[in-house]
């Protein structure tokens, strides 16, 4: 049930994150499509846009903070990952020891990835977006309203996870009491497993 909650959690705490930076949503996704350590193919993939566009994405990546709510993202899930990883390990003294060299070696590989997973963005808005389209985010952005979403968005996403995540967690406990009511045998058997368990 923790794994569920905690699993239901981290995906509740992105998507919000990306849908609220708009095509920027690409960028959680594009590591798992094509690992951020496979800098060839981003290379050669980066290689065949034009310059002139190229340096406007940049731009347009810079005015609207991607690299910082990138950021953000890892940080929360960061947070939520330990809590997760504890909760799938078995009990034992071992464990807390265990996650915290854990945590520290995330949180060094996390620092070193944010910027290989902007890079990745790139090919992504020359794939999606004309250059016309970019100088025309690229001119939102410079706007008074364009910096007040870039400085509001962040917070907006922050409200819209913690939401997402206590709607998540209701729902699973929610799911799961119904799923036990349904087949009281799975419910013996959890409480037999439980009482098999002895306190925690």
């Amino acid at each position: 049930m923790k794994i569920l909650v905690h699993f239901a959690s981290v995906v509740l705490l992105v998507a919000p994150s990306a849908w609220a930076k708009g095509k920027a949503n690409q960028q959680t996704r594009s590591p798992q499509s094509a690992p951020v350590s496979d800098s060839r193919s981003e290379s050669s993939a980066q290689s065949k846009i034009d310059p002139a566009k190229e340096a406007d994405i940049r731009k347009l990546l810079e005015l609207s903070e991607t690299k910082t709510a990138m950021t953000q993202i890892m940080d929360m899930m960061e947070k939520n990952i330990g809590p997760w990883v504890t909760g799938s390990l078995p009990d034992g003294d071992y464990r807390d020891k265990l996650v915290d060299l854990f945590l520290v070696k995330y949180h060094d590989h996390v620092k070193g990835e944010v910027q290989l997973l902007v890079d990745s963005v790139v090919p992504l808005y020359d794939k999606y977006f004309s250059h016309e389209d970019i100088k025309g985010l690229i001119q939102f952005y410079g706007t008074p309203l364009g910096q007040k979403a870039v400085s509001v968005l962040p917070k907006l996403s922050l409200e819209m996870q913690a939401g997402g995540m206590r709607m998540g967690g209701k729902l699973a406990d929610q799911c799961i009491a119904e799923v036990l009511s349904e087949h009281p045998e799975l419910q013996k058997a959890l409480a037999d497993a439980k009482k098999a368990e002895g306190p925690q």
